[in-house]
């Protein structure tokens, strides 16, 4: 969903924060659009006006979740920084809430678009690091071998796969990706 600007991103800001502390005092269980719309200072109108229904509103909400809030750490190499960067976001996509935002976020939203929407934050965030190789002279592959190489099987294995999961698979991944690539040489 595009970002709004004005009294929508008013309304949208208030009915994301109703549903973030609901879920907090009540439970996602328990959420209803009534519930979340009287928080919010909206009608109930207004929220299945603009989200359609619950569902497509805790999408809504997963995917501002999901963005990520600083761009990734600098570690000096492309190998330490997209290592880093791979660990991290294993950790966080893995990690039960992290999990159930990113089901939230592909439940609410059949077309795809918020699907999309978190393959591009993490897009983004694999540019940076890969424009940090470049600036510092090294070789780095491109966006797309990354999200194949990278994210395309931690994405996999967190929503499929979850058991043995842990840091040095993410570290596998990354040498292997950059051993293939030529890149972090």
């Amino acid at each position: 969903m595009v970002r709004p600007g004005g009294r929508s991103a008013r309304v949208q800001a208030s009915v994301h924060a109703a549903v973030r502390e609901l879920e907090a005092e009540v439970g996602r269980d328990a959420l209803t659009v009534p519930m979340v719309a009287q928080r919010a200072g909206v009608t109930p109108s207004t929220i299945y006006r603009r989200w359609g229904d619950l569902q497509e509103l805790l999408s809504d909400v997963a995917v501002e979740r999901l963005r990520p809030e600083t761009p990734p750490e600098d570690h000096g190499d492309l190998a330490s920084d997209l290592t880093a960067w791979a660990e991290q976001f294993l950790d966080e996509m893995a990690s039960p809430s992290g999990r159930a935002y990113v089901r939230d976020a592909l439940l609410g939203d059949p077309d795809g678009g918020n699907a999309g929407q978190c393959s591009a934050y993490a897009a983004d965030q694999v540019q940076v690091i890969l424009a940090r190789a470049l600036d510092r002279g090294e070789g780095a592959p491109d966006v797309e071998t990354v999200m194949d190489g990278v994210v395309a099987p931690l994405m996999y294995r967190i929503l499929f796969r979850p058991s043995g999961l842990d840091a040095a698979y993410a570290r596998r991944l990354v040498t292997e990706l950059l051993n293939s690539s030529g890149g972090g040489q």
